[in-house]
């Protein structure tokens, strides 16, 4: 058997990898020029490591990101909502990862140039069109100026070109744009001092207004972190996005200061990490409504093309590891390849759809819009606005469907020190 693969992102690669260790055969074209490192810093959890670790590459992963040991959940006021355990430190048998995108994306293309060749690895190549009948299906590529570079066969043709996915446009025609929620995100990185013990995440604030801290790399000195934020605010009332869907698009110090000036996070000058910080990207906050297919005939989708998301939950990359496992694992054991793409889309599709629901809900992170709803101005005591079992259910809800639900030690605001009193903020 011998796979295509159009798109070299994190689940191209991934998929890749998968193949390779179950002995298909694959080819993967990405339109850019070369396998870049894009993006900032992402979460990956532990089913989605344990994929990776079972293909040789936890050592590498802690090289180059941070293990997860602890999420925190507060109001825009740094007025703790949740608190648990993460990764290993939570009882799961493989960590989380706090990772930068681009180093997850270069461990993952180092991987497979090593085990595939660079032969077998192709850019520049934009996939055209395909046509398929019993006994294959044939993939054109072309380049960035149209002309055509390259004709490949194979049993299937993997779709893991993005949320703009070429392949999913002509599996769903009339789907039209992706739709944005009205928020944009902007996120960056920079070496910062340490906060908490230096393997700790914060988010803090609802769907409206969110910020998000957390380490994702050693930093040059011992005391500090290469850190990641993360500010999303509502700037508009949805639609059709008002600026294309692009990793790479640089953001505005002028138009995200007034959103960042709304957090006051303990031991974190948040508004000076950002201003410090020389180049940040922004992105809107976009999602496609889940497809009733990802497939048709030895085609299919994975990773954002099948079912993208808003970045919430720390489930994109995850979820594409994942598409990953399931769609190399039916491959290997099927009569037939059509076969394989049914039984991969009906494991896969149900679970992601849901996700992708629920992150429009907020995710695990809905547990702050749900207090911040009731006490918009802070709180004295979090058991007096919601209790432990009622949050405890929105947080546990959502690992349960996005399938890496475990019994952890969760430690409510009551039960952590309090936090200082602020009358003024009190609900």
């Amino acid at each position: 058997m011998h796979v295509i693969i159009a798109g070299g992102g994190i689940g191209g690669l991934a998929a890749g990898l998968m193949l390779h260790a179950r002995g298909i055969a694959c080819d993967v074209f990405e339109q850019g020029s070369e396998i870049r490192e894009l993006g900032v810093g992402i979460n990956t959890l532990p089913h989605a490591i344990k994929e990776l670790a079972e293909i040789g590459l936890l050592e590498r992963l802690d090289h180059v990101g941070i293990r997860t040991h602890e999420l925190t959940y507060a109001n825009r006021f740094g007025q703790e909502i949740w608190r648990e355990p993460r990764g290993t430190d939570a009882g799961f048998p493989y960590p989380q990862f706090s990772i930068h995108r681009g180093r997850l994306q270069k461990v993952l293309h180092q991987a497979l140039r090593a085990r595939i060749g660079d032969s077998h690895i192709h850019t520049g190549c934009r996939l055209g069109s395909w046509r398929q009948d019993e006994g294959g299906v044939t993939a054109y590529f072309f380049n960035r100026d149209g002309a055509h570079v390259r004709t490949i066969t194979g049993d299937v043709l993997i779709g893991a070109d993005g949320i703009h996915s070429t392949v999913r446009a002509a599996l769903a025609p009339h789907e039209g744009p992706p739709a944005w929620n009205g928020i944009m995100l902007w996120r960056g990185a920079l070496d910062w001092p340490q906060f908490l013990d230096g393997h700790s995440m914060i988010v803090a604030g609802g769907m409206s207004a969110k910020l998000v801290l957390y380490p994702i790399a050693l930093g040059e000195r011992g005391d500090t972190r290469l850190t990641n934020w993360a500010v999303a605010a509502k700037i508009g009332e949805g639609g059709i996005s008002p600026r294309k869907e692009d990793w790479s698009r640089a953001g505005r110090l002028e138009e995200l200061l007034p959103h960042v000036r709304k957090f006051a996070i303990p031991g974190v000058d948040v508004a000076h990490l950002i201003e410090a910080t020389s180049e940040f990207y922004e992105y809107p906050m976009c999602d496609r409504d889940p497809l009733p297919r990802w497939s048709q005939g030895r085609v299919t989708l994975l990773g954002d093309a099948a079912h993208p998301m808003y970045p919430v939950g720390s489930n994109g990359a995850s979820q594409a590891v994942l598409d990953a496992r399931s769609l190399a694992d039916w491959l290997v054991r099927a009569d037939h390849p059509a076969q394989a793409l049914i039984a991969y889309e009906q494991e896969r599709a149900p679970m992601t759809a849901e996700i992708v629901r629920l992150n429009r809900k907020g995710g695990p992170e809905g547990v702050i819009d749900a207090v911040e709803a009731i006490a918009p101005e802070g709180f004295q005591r979090i058991e007096d606005v919601l209790s432990f079992e009622r949050r405890m259910a929105i947080v546990r809800g959502y690992a349960s469907t996005a399938g890496f639900a475990k019994e952890q030690v969760a430690r409510s605001a009551s039960m952590a020190p309090p936090a200082p009193a602020n009358s003024n903020r009190a609900a």
